[in-house]
C-alpha cells in the first residue's frame, strides 16, 4: 500500500502536520506513517568530557553523574516522542485515515528520509520546528535539510491547516517543473483542484510554448488549468499571484535551470516556503 510519512517533532506545527497528513491520504487512498526523530540534542548522545579542570578524584564522581542525567534524559525523550506520536496518531485517525503506524528513532531528520522506496507517494513536515525563530521568520532548517536529502516529493505544511481548493505551480521549463505538471495530470492528490502554471520571466516564443504545453498537459488530463506569464523578480511575481488568485497550495521545483532554481539552494524556493502562508509542495 501506499503511503504518506509526516515528520512530527512536537512543535505548534504538528497539528497541521497531521491534518495535512489526513487529507493527503484520503486523496490517494493511502496509509500514514508517523515519524519522531530524537536528535543528539535530546540527550544521550553527549560523550564529551564536560567535567573540565577538574581534580581528578573529583572528575571520576561528576563524570558518573553526567552519564547517569544523559540517561535519563535520553529515556525522557524517548517518552516524550512516544507521547507526541500517539496524539498525532489519534489526530490522523480522527481525519479519517485507518491505517497509521508510528516509528520513533535516533539519529538525524535528513538521514530518516534518505532512499524511501516508491511507496512513499509525499513526505510532510512543518515550515519550521521547534528550534524556529518565529520572531525573526526563520526557517526550519530541518526543512531545507528534508529536502536536499529526500528523494519523494516534499509538502511543507502552513502553521494552520486548510484544506486545498486552488493550487499553482511555479513553473520554469526545469526538470523539477516539468515532473510536478506531469504529477497533478495522473495523481488524484490534485484531481478537482483548480489549477494555475505561472512561468515568470520574459514573454518570447519558447516561454510561451513550453507554458502553453504544461497547460495542455493538465487540460489533457481533465484537470482545470490556466496558464500565467509575468515578468520582475520570481519570489515577488509568484508572492503576488498567490495573494490575487487566493492560492492555497503552492507546488514549485526544488531545483530547476532558470532563476526559480535558487531557493532551498538560494532565495526564491526558500524565500517562498518561509513567507508563503500557503503549504508548499516541492519536487525534485
Amino acid at each position: 500500500m501506499t503511503r504518506v510519512i509526516a515528520l512530527i517533532d512536537g512543535s505548534i506545527y504538528s497539528t497541521s502536520v497531521c491534518e495535512h497528513a489526513a487529507w493527503a491520504a484520503r486523496r490517494i487512498g493511502a496509509s500514514v506513517e508517523l515519524l519522531h526523530v530524537i536528535g543528539s540534542h535530546d540527550g544521550g548522545d553527549d560523550a564529551a568530557d564536560r567535567s573540565g579542570a577538574i581534580g581528578l578524584g573529583a572528575r571520576s564522581a561528576l563524570l558518573a553523574e553526567l552519564a547517569e542525567l544523559d540517561g535519563k534524559r535520553a529515556k525522557l525523550a524517548q517518552q516524550r516522542g512516544r507521547l507526541i506520536l500517539d496524539d498525532a496518531k489519534a489526530r490522523v485517525e480522527a481525519g479519517g485515515v485507518a491505517e497509521v503506524t508510528t516509528r520513533l528513532r535516533r539519529g538525524d531528520v535528513a538521514d530518516a528520509v534518505q532512499g524511501l522506496d516508491d511507496d512513499t507517494r509525499v513526505v510532510i513536515l512543518g515550515k519550521r520546528g521547534e528550534a524556529a525563530d518565529f520572531a525573526r521568520g526563520h526557517l526550519g532548517s530541518n526543512t531545507e535539510r528534508v529536502v536536499r536529502a529526500c528523494n519523494r516529493p516534499v509538502l511543507a505544511a502552513a502553521r494552520a491547516f486548510t484544506p486545498p481548493t486552488r493550487c499553482m505551480i511555479a513553473f520554469d521549463g526545469g526538470t523539477s517543473a516539468v515532473k510536478a505538471v506531469e504529477m497533478a495530470a495522473r495523481s488524484p492528490f490534485f484531481a478537482d483542484l483548480d489549477i494555475h502554471v505561472l512561468s515568470v520571466g520574459p514573454d518570447t516564443a519558447e516561454t510561451r510554448k513550453r507554458l502553453d504545453g504544461a497547460a495542455a498537459t493538465l487540460s489533457g488530463a481533465g484537470r482545470a488549468a490556466t496558464a500565467h506569464l509575468t515578468q520582475g523578480q520570481p519570489e515577488e511575481a509568484i508572492a503576488a499571484f498567490v495573494d490575487s488568485l487566493k492560492i492555497n497550495l503552492l507546488v514549485m521545483g526544488a531545483y530547476g535551470h532558470s532563476r526559480i532554481r535558487s531557493l532551498i539552494i538560494g532565495s526564491t524556493t526558500t524565500e517562498m516556503v518561509r513567507s508563503c502562508k500557503a503549504p508548499v509542495l516541492l519536487f525534485r
